[in-house]
């Protein structure tokens, strides 16, 4: 009877374990996303990796977002009314809009938020002027910027955001902007609640208690490294399509690590590398998604070796991106073809425009050496030694380092130095100060024009890491920031791309695919191209 009684304990603890977690069991209100990285910072005026931006996306709504399609549809404004020139948006937003401390969501946030990012020059006062966003005056306060000038209140004022009244917000530009109710659904330019920020002062965004949110959850958990949890955000106006009641974040998951948790039914999503594809290809779990990113190599041109051309067209060539993307990333990564991604942008007659730009990369070995020689020749040397800077902390930088390094080792002449670090070390501390020769890094599209990628390349622009310049192209990129006939801001987009390639400014490589194993069970997921994941509609089933 003993026996007995302890084999039906020992069952029914069993069945208590399997029933608890974050997503094992009947648990259909919880959706736990693994992440390779971490989330970094939570303020929409500077945090600019994906996985803030999406812990950003879960808890904070600007006038537009995406639906359960990814189109983009209003959010906090309830209505737009755009004049007959294109050039005055006005906005009414929704009274339902509420702060998770009560505080009604008005117009006065909208002005907050967007002047707060010239206040402290945070890294998006870009984003607003010329050639994005073009909002009025916005040029202006962003020369004075990069002149290391001081803005004043009546400098902040001069730009062209007003709050009407607290329920109409009013946003006049310099050219009429196609995509600007894209951009509204970017982090930068959501709103804050003055009061709470600055109060929390240079904590704000640091920490679950320092962010204040108004989307369709509450972080209620964030620690670093680890996990960020969140739960559904009960006066949340739109709350019909939130289905979920709990979400979480596991951050800084190793692939292997992702893929374990996923077996173990401890996760819904997990990313997955080279390595696991040809294990998981066949199972019903595993998809891949094409997030958008585009893959490519930073040239440092203060380095005399790669200010030679012949030098620049010899690494490209060598660099065989269908073997890469077909046999080694295995991950649904494509070649990329030119530094506008595939599936951005479509032209004025529905023409995508990488296919309206024609190629710019190609492989051809005995080519390459040839360029090279005649590189070296140029510059007086017999071989030149070259360093390639990657990071380590995030798939597949360190795969696209490696057949970098293979590929360019099989040319005479070159020898390579590989340099391993992390992302933020290689961005912020050996870009950001020359101090690399190639560096393997990515983009990931802001919003859906080429603008958001050949800004990037502009002598002024602070990412422009390489330090490349040349005055054509920044003419003719700033010529596209104020040309209102969409037919010719087509063809100058196209102008630009073309001086930036045949010149080798950048290198781009592949288009990034994901590999993933994702619950069967989930639906709603909403994953686009140029658009950050959004959580709001997940929705798990029995």
């Amino acid at each position: 009877m003993k026996k007995i009684l302890s084999l039906f304990l020992c069952c029914l603890m069993v069945l208590t374990l399997m029933g608890c977690g974050g997503s094992n069991g009947d648990d259909i209100t919880t959706y736990t996303y693994s992440s390779e990285l971490d989330i970094k910072n939570l303020d929409s005026s500077d945090a600019d990796d994906g996985c803030s931006l999406k812990a950003i996306h879960a808890v904070i709504d600007g006038l537009t977002k995406t639906d359960k399609k990814g189109n983009i549809v209003n959010a906090v404004a309830k209505s737009e009314e755009l004049s007959e020139d294109g050039l005055t948006h006005t906005y009414k937003l929704r009274k339902d809009v509420k702060w998770t401390n009560g505080d009604p969501v008005t117009a006065h946030d909208f002005v907050y938020a967007w002047q707060r990012i010239f206040r402290k020059k945070r890294s998006y006062y870009y984003m607003f002027a010329d050639g994005i966003a073009s909002i009025e005056g916005a040029q202006e306060l962003s020369d004075k910027i990069d002149a290391g000038e001081e803005l004043t209140d009546d400098d902040l004022n001069s730009m062209g955001v007003k709050a009407i009244d607290d329920y109409t917000l009013e946003v006049k530009t310099t050219v009429r902007v196609s995509f600007f109710d894209e951009l509204m659904a970017f982090p930068c330019f959501f709103p804050i609640n003055e009061k709470f920020a600055e109060k929390q002062g240079n904590k704000y965004g640091k920490s679950a208690k320092t962010i204040l949110g108004n989307g369709a959850f509450t972080m209620t958990n964030w620690e670093l490294g680890s996990v960020a949890e969140f739960e559904k955000n009960e006066s949340y106006y739109d709350q019909k399509h939130v289905k979920l009641n709990k979400l979480v974040m596991k951050l800084v998951q190793e692939p292997k690590v992702a893929a374990q948790s996923f077996e173990a039914g401890e996760t819904d999503y997990a990313p997955i590398n080279s390595d696991l594809v040809d294990k998981y290809k066949d199972d019903e779990a595993f998809k891949q998604v094409y997030d958008g990113f585009l893959f490519y190599i930073s040239v440092n041109f203060q380095n005399s070796d790669l200010a030679n051309l012949n030098v620049r067209k010899a690494i490209s060539l060598a660099i065989n991106r269908k073997d890469l993307c077909e046999n080694v990333l295995k991950d649904g990564s494509q070649v990329a073809k030119g530094f506008i991604p595939s599936g951005l942008a479509t032209s004025p007659c529905g023409v995508d425009f990488r296919k309206d730009s024609g190629d710019f990369t190609f492989y051809d070995k005995a080519q390459a050496q040839d360029l090279l020689n005649e590189g070296l020749k140029e510059l007086g040397k017999s071989e030149i030694t070259l360093r390639i800077t990657y990071g380590t902390d995030k798939s597949p930088m360190d795969v696209f380092a490696t057949y970098l390094q293979n590929a360019l080792s099989k040319l005479n002449g070159i020898k390579i130095e590989m340099v391993a670090t992390t992302k933020q070390d290689r961005i912020y501390n050996k870009q950001k100060n020359g101090d690399y020769d190639l560096a393997t890094t990515r983009w990931g599209p802001d919003y859906g024009d080429p603008t958001t990628c050949l800004t990037i390349a502009l002598s002024t622009n602070s990412s422009n890491y390489g330090k490349w310049s040349n005055s054509e192209y920044d003419q003719l990129v700033g010529q596209v920031g104020v040309e209102s006939n969409v037919t010719k801001h087509w063809q100058k987009m196209k102008d630009a791309e073309k001086i930036l390639l045949d010149d080798y400014a950048y290198i781009p490589v592949f288009e990034k695919g994901a590999a993933t194993l994702q619950t069967p069970k989930v639906k709603n997921l909403v994953i686009k191209p140029c658009r950050t994941i959004s959580f709001e509609y997940v929705e798990k089933t029995e």
